[in-house]
């Protein structure tokens, strides 16, 4: 029986968050919601615990989608809303993930203001916004703001993209310009 391991990530909007994770092969599970963590960053923040099976998908992996895939070098106006963190559900899992926002950095102009937290609490989403964007494709949010998201995940992640679900997208013929797009 296969092991999963669960991480939880902020950033930008739950919506845009969840869709991304959600559209990755060896990711079961996004719980969309609320995580806080400890002293003051224990106020709840927009995020997603995910679900995944390292044997298919490493944590270095999400690690490095979730940076580029929100703004993760700007410290905006919202991020008591929109924090940029990991949250670690362990000591040792923390430990892993400032070791990986270190070899990362240097894919960025810009120093990453995402932070490594210890998970503390979560609340989840009303179940009528739970699965935003596979529910609703085709409203302006989620062309604006997740489907170029998901368009940059098949093309530079395309070995960790789930095709299947990301089929609807291939059709189209449009060229989005993802970086001015990419979020919170």
């Amino acid at each position: 029986m296969k092991e999963l391991t669960q991480i939880a990530f902020g950033g930008g909007c739950h919506w845009c968050t969840e869709a991304v994770f959600q559209s990755l092969i060896g990711v079961s599970k996004v719980e969309q919601g609320f995580v806080a963590s400890i002293d003051e960053n224990s106020g709840f923040s927009e995020a997603v615990i995910v679900h995944f099976d390292a044997a298919k998908i490493s944590l270095a992996v999400l690690i490095e989608i979730h940076l580029h895939t929100h703004k993760s070098t700007i410290n905006h106006s919202m991020r008591a809303k929109y924090r940029s963190a990991v949250y670690a559900f362990s000591e040792a899992q923390r430990h892993v993930v400032k070791s990986q926002l270190e070899l990362l950095q240097f894919q960025f102009k810009e120093k990453l203001v995402t932070q490594v937290l210890p998970f503390e609490r979560f609340k989840a989403s009303r179940e009528q916004i739970q699965n935003y964007y596979y529910s609703n494709t085709t409203k302006p949010f989620c062309e604006r703001f997740i489907t170029p998201k998901l368009k940059m995940l098949m093309s530079k992640y395309s070995k960790y993209a789930n095709h299947n679900k990301l089929k609807h997208l291939k059709n189209e013929q449009q060229e989005t310009n993802y970086s001015k797009y990419q979020g919170s």
